[in-house]
């Protein structure tokens, strides 16, 4: 999945967003570039269900890319 910020600007100049793909703590990351980025500071914050999840990576040993010729 990809990783996206989705930034909501309301008419009454309040802003709202959202991270979605960026699973654990790593999402907390993104409020502060989010405040940077429009100067606003977090009132209200909430977790998603990802927030829960750990992010999965995939690792090829040395060896396997040695018997595949690389």
């Amino acid at each position: 999945m990809t990783k996206q910020i989705k930034i909501r600007i309301l008419p009454d100049g309040h802003i709202e967003s959202e991270t979605v793909g960026i699973k654990g703590k790593s999402c907390l990351n993104y409020v502060k570039e989010v405040e940077n980025l429009t100067g606003a500071k977090t009132v209200k914050s909430e977790f998603t269900k990802e927030y829960n999840e750990t992010e999965q990576h995939l690792y090829t040993s040395n060896e396997e890319f040695q018997q595949s010729g690389y």
